[in-house]
Order: C-alpha cells, then structure tokens, then sequence
C-alpha cells in the first residue's frame, strides 16, 4: 500500500477526532466573542461529526459541514441577534445622547472657537459648521461632538 492511500485512510478513520476539536475551538472562541458566528461554525462541525459517524467519505464530510454553517449563518444567526438585542434599552446615552440637543450660544460661536451652554446644563467648547458665525444668545442645536467639542448649527425655530 503506497503511502498516500495511507494517510488517506488514517484521516478517514480519525476524523470525528478533529470534528471534536474544531467544535471546542469554536465554542472557545464563541465564549471569547459572543458574536454567534463561531457557535453557527461549531453547529456546521458538529453536522460535520454526525455525517461521519454515517459513514460519508470525509471530503463529503467537509462538504455538508460547510453548507450546514453557512445556513446557520445565514438563517439561525439573525433571529438569535435579534432576540439577544430585543430587550435593550433604546435611549441614547452619552455623546450620543447630546447630538440634537439645544442649548445657547455663550459667546460668538465661529469655525475656530466659541461656547455654548446646553439645555441639560453642560457648558461646551463650540465649533460652527458654517462659515457664518453664530452670534452670542442665539439659539443652537448639536450636530455632533468631536473628542471635548461640541460642532453646532442655528436654530430658527
């Protein structure tokens, strides 16, 4: 018997061995990214390990492992996120809570300085998205918060 045919035979006869190695792998690292990726991945595996308990050639074996993974990424995956996520508490929180937010400018607010006090209390270092300053008084709404400060617009209301 050639050397080949061989190797051949021994991956065929300890391949459930490696199934069960790739399932833990990938619930290992399931646990380290809690993503469900990697759980779909140990599922396709564990297909994977059952077909060869059926006695299907191992390159079959691959085959039908990585068909039933991609079908539990691509169907099983959404629904489990979804319900992971369903409870989450909406309201923003943090910078993003500040986006939007009103306020009134302290000084003249131009594209290289200004301040502006917001209605939850906070005072910010301001920055115009305009060329047009925003002069002191006016009323502004936050566009967006870059590191410590704050990118504001006029508000016309």
């Amino acid at each position: 018997m050639d050397t080949f045919a061989t190797f051949v035979e021994f991956i065929d006869q300890w391949a459930w061995v490696g199934w069960l190695v790739l399932i833990a792998l990938f619930l290992v690292i399931e646990m380290l990214t809690l993503d469900f990726t990697f759980l779909m991945l140990s599922f396709g595996s564990a297909i994977g390990l059952v077909t060869d308990f059926v006695g299907v050639p191992v390159w079959v074996q691959v085959l039908i492992a990585a068909a039933a993974a991609a079908l539990f990424i691509l169907f099983l995956r959404p629904p489990l996120i979804r319900r992971l996520h369903r409870g989450e508490d909406p309201t923003k929180s943090n910078v993003d809570a500040l986006v939007d937010l009103r306020g009134i400018a302290l000084q003249d607010i131009t594209q290289i300085s200004g301040q502006a006090k917001l209605s939850n209390g906070d005072t910010w270092t301001a920055r115009t998205a305009g060329s047009v300053p925003i002069p002191q008084g006016s009323p502004i709404a936050v566009i967006a918060i870059h590191g410590a400060t704050a990118t504001v617009r006029p508000v016309n209301d």
